[in-house]
């Protein structure tokens, strides 16, 4: 249920986009009532799971980016806390079982209107299998990384973060590298 469930929309209201009284950018607007409906950027929610020193990517079955490698990853949904996302998406996309560990990096994607939220986990087994977004899911040795073929620049910051941490117990999260803020 979302906080605007208890409104009654009159099926015929008609909407635009304007900028509201009180306001200081466009919004889409009922025409009758003056009723706002915000706009928000989606939040996704994901994991760097390991199983002793390898990494668990998948292959997308999906679009954007079928056919490349990357990490278990998706849209949070309402109702459920960003680690239950995270350990969902796992579950839907490569069948994995895991401990989350701690945020790894949050990253603010505005041209797209993401943001990011990546955990580091440990997988409960080696036992992974390609749900139905994922074309096939692999463990991966460090050096054996589809690096040229991973879908998205997310992917290669988190895995390059986890790597520059993976042997510390503990962290202060990461966020966009410097070099990349707001370019994506």
């Amino acid at each position: 249920m979302s906080n605007d469930d208890h409104l009654h929309i009159p099926p015929d209201a008609s909407f635009s986009r304007r900028i509201p009284d009180q306001d200081d950018r466009e919004r889409i607007v009922c025409d009758t009532c003056d009723y706002v409906i915000y706009e928000n950027p989606k939040i996704v929610v994901g994991v760097v799971a390991t199983w002793d020193e390898k990494v668990l990517l998948v292959k997308r079955e999906i679009e954007p980016r079928r056919g490349y490698w990357s990490l278990p990853a998706g849209y949070l949904e309402l109702n459920e806390t960003a680690e239950d996302g995270a350990a969902r998406e796992a579950w839907e996309e490569a069948r994995a079982k895991l401990a989350i560990d701690q945020v790894l990096a949050v990253y603010s994607l505005p041209r797209i209107s993401q943001i990011q939220i990546i955990y580091r986990a440990k997988l409960s087994s080696p036992e992974v299998s390609a749900g139905p977004e994922s074309q096939e899911v692999m463990l991966f040795d460090w050096q054996n990384i589809p690096w040229p073929d991973l879908a998205f620049p997310t992917v290669v910051w988190a895995l390059n973060q986890y790597h520059s941490i993976r042997d510390q117990s503990a962290f202060p999260p990461f966020a966009n590298p410097l070099d990349f803020r707001g370019m994506i």
